[in-house]
């Protein structure tokens, strides 16, 4: 029989999305005493965000190392630091009393990115505020009403709230959960801390193929990425990789005066947009020779994708567009191809800065998210040939006097290769064991991705230490991440804590 004085706090958190999960949830409320736990991992989470964490910035990496290593150690971890080019990387362990168990290796991200604080909704990002919705605006809620004031669509914003420090504040908080209650998981646990994902983590490969049998383990876990639009608990089996790109055409050797140099110096920005006006169609379907040649989605693929409740419509409303680019059948099928975006564009100035000038040359920034078929290599390629196609010759650095007498397209192209794809089959143990857990929690109420849009360091440890790996999404889907007002819904929080609980105690066959 339901306790309904104990099961009320849940009655908000999506209740019929959740409700075969019911018993589950319940269960853990009248035996784990959750909401303590909640308030005491709330109270963790804002002490851990007034931590600055710009993985650029050594002083910010070594305070959240300190505070990791601290906590870890708390909780009966053995810790390790291990350094790849002055880059340290948190290794903490428990081993499990059988000395056969499997071994399970949880991925914490702790850096997050820069900000502009003038486009944030409070002082200090780095200061967590809670909010309340009142209508369409956001109300500040005093910390100390906060505490045993459990209201599941209040927020907590602040940098690092849902990518990824809440996702590290829930899994620590089950921890501290099982130690006070003198249990101990069925496997070994290793828990990797990484301090510069946002910098696409560039030391992480070389610090797994450096380290195989410190980092060795039979599966791995990701505590990060966002949850489907539906808030749904979600399970992502695989992440796009991604490819920087940076593309220069020359003009000028010195801007020149528009009105006096017009139809005679040709403008960079006119070569330019040439250039990127052939790269899609108006459908949205990349025209770089061979850029889709690899994919192929098969119709058992198509109908698992089908199963994701996505709803078109209510996302074209959400993002606040008429109609999708047509790559694939779904959303879900287009995150299977690579992706080709235009993330800025320089040339000149504008505004109250704008002078009569033609620019000496026109900028423009790609990023190119891979899939498992489309390897960096693969793409770069594709793109460098796309460029010389088009009548470009290509220099290394600032064009000479002598080649801009002989070429009259110039251009400088730059590739920066950062996560690899990847992709775990749905019907992996790993899966299996993991979908087990969700089941027992939600019943059949969670959602799972083939592969997420985004990107995450993962590639190294698949392909080094030949380990599966999948993701559990815990923020909510309209979190800001990346950008400003940046939250952590209360509900996803306590719902975070009972899965990484659920986890840790569930048994391996």
């Amino acid at each position: 029989m339901i306790q309904f004085k104990l099961w009320l706090p849940f009655l908000f958190l999506h209740i019929i999305p959740h409700l075969l999960g019911a018993q589950m949830l319940d269960s853990f409320l009248k035996e784990n005493k959750p909401m303590e736990s909640f308030h005491s991992g709330l109270e963790m989470l804002r002490e851990f965000l007034t931590i600055p964490n710009l993985g650029s910035n050594k002083e910010h990496v070594q305070f959240n190392l300190n505070w990791c290593e601290q906590v870890f150690q708390k909780l009966d971890f053995k810790t390790e630091i291990v350094t790849t080019k002055e880059v340290p990387i948190l290794l903490a362990e428990k081993k499990s009393a059988n000395k056969l168990a499997k071994t399970i290796l949880f991925y914490l991200q702790i850096d997050g990115q820069p900000f502009d604080a003038s486009e944030w909704s409070q002082e200090n990002p780095f200061i967590p505020v809670v909010k309340k919705p009142i209508g369409n605006q956001w109300q500040i809620v005093p910390w100390e009403k906060v505490k045993f004031n459990y209201q599941p669509d209040w927020r907590i914003f602040g940098r690092s709230t849902s990518d990824s420090k809440g996702n590290v504040v829930a899994f620590i908080t089950a921890l501290k959960m099982m130690q006070e209650e003198g249990k101990t998981s069925d496997y070994h646990i290793k828990v990797i801390m990484d301090f510069q994902e946002e910098l696409g983590s560039p030391t992480l490969p070389l610090a797994v193929t450096e380290n195989k049998e410190t980092f060795a383990a039979d599966w791995m876990i990701i505590l990060d990425g966002t949850r489907h639009v539906s808030n749904l608990p979600t399970l992502t089996f695989g992440a796009r990789g991604i490819l920087s790109v940076t593309l220069r055409v020359f003009g000028p050797s010195n801007p020149m005066h528009s009105g006096q140099y017009g139809n005679f110096v040709p403008n960079p920005v006119f070569a330019l947009s040439r250039l990127i006006s052939g790269m899609k169609d108006e459908d949205g379907r990349v025209l770089i020779p061979g850029f889709y040649d690899s994919v192929y989605i098969d119709s058992l693929t198509k109908s698992v994708l089908a199963e994701v409740p996505d709803e078109t419509e209510e996302l074209l409303s959400r993002v606040g567009i008429a109609k999708p680019e047509k790559i694939g059948d779904s959303f879900q099928e287009a995150l299977q191809y690579p992706s080709l975006n235009i993330k800025g564009i320089s040339a000149a100035k504008i505004g109250r800065l704008s002078t009569t000038i033609i620019p000496e040359d026109a900028i423009a920034e790609f990023d190119i998210r891979l899939v498992p078929e489309t390897p960096a290599e693969k793409m770069i390629e594709l793109f460098k040939n796309y460029v010389l196609q088009a009548g470009f010759h290509l220099v290394d650095q600032e064009p000479s006097a002598e080649e801009r007498k002989i070429y009259p397209k110039l251009a400088f192209l730059s590739f920066r290769a950062g996560s690899k794809a990847y992709r775990t089959d749905l019907n992996s143990d790993l899966g299996i064991w993991v979908e087990k857990s969700m089941k027992k929690t939600f019943g059949h109420q969670y959602v799972k991705v083939r592969s997420t849009g985004g990107s995450q360091p993962i590639a190294p440890f698949i392909t080094t230490l030949g380990i599966p790996a999948l993701a559990v999404n815990i923020p909510n889907p309209d979190n800001n991440i990346h950008a400003a007002d940046e939250n952590l819904k209360f509900s996803n929080f306590l719902e975070g804590i009972h899965i990484c609980y659920s986890l840790l105690n569930e048994k391996i066959n």
